[in-house]
């Protein structure tokens, strides 16, 4: 099997490069695959390309995913546990004419922004992770996440969080995130940094007075 990646520090800018109709990317977010060699696409299990009734994949800006992470879509795919029978009759219909359809959508899976999930991390569908967690590697992620968890395990657990509440509370304010590519650029000393008052002081000096 050819590696579509060239060295394990290759990546896949997925805003340019992904075109599935249920999966939608923001910016500057990437896939780095090498040890499983193939794109990101093949991350995203069971959905659908031809329907637009079904549950989406929808990623934010500059989040990071590593390779193997599996996006596990499609709800609960035809099984339903609360019937006498998990068997999903529905796709044998021309056996079983009777039989109903058990697919109940799980609501999309959304990764918002900042997020960095660890290799082969399976994320199921459904599921939101929020902005600034940490998805720790074959972690299996089965409910929402909030901001700035760090999370590890099957299922997934809080370990802890990256920041205090008013860090937290600060970050999700700044949206440094969405602001425009010059504005990262010229905020990237402070950005690349741990001291998150310094953040908060340029944004209210050169980002929030300029846009209020």
């Amino acid at each position: 099997m050819e590696n579509y990646f060239e060295n394990p520090f290759s990546s896949q800018l997925l805003k340019e490069t992904v075109n599935h109709p249920n999966i939608t990317v923001g910016e500057f977010s990437y896939y780095s695959g090498y040890h499983h060699k193939h794109r990101f696409e093949a991350c995203v299990h069971y959905l659908h390309d031809k329907r637009k009734d079904v549950d989406k994949l929808i990623i934010g800006n500059y989040c990071s995913i590593g390779s193997g992470a599996v996006f596990m879509m499609a709800g609960n795919q035809g099984h339903r546990m609360d019937w006498v029978s998990t068997f999903p009759f529905y796709f044998q219909a021309n056996i079983f004419k009777s039989s109903k359809n058990a697919y109940i959508k799980a609501g999309d899976t959304i990764i918002e922004n900042d997020v960095w999930i660890g290799s082969e991390a399976m994320i199921m569908s459904g599921v939101t992770i929020g902005t600034g967690a940490v998805i720790a590697a074959r972690s299996v992620v089965v409910k929402d996440i909030p901001p700035y968890a760090v999370v590890g395990g099957n299922p997934a657990k809080i370990l802890k969080y990256r920041f205090n509440e008013e860090e937290v509370r600060k970050l999700l304010n700044i949206k440094w995130w969405n602001w425009t590519e010059s504005q990262v650029k010229e905020a990237m000393h402070i950005i690349c940094d741990t001291n998150i008052d310094n953040l908060w002081l340029y944004w209210q000096d050169n980002i929030s007075n300029k846009t209020n």
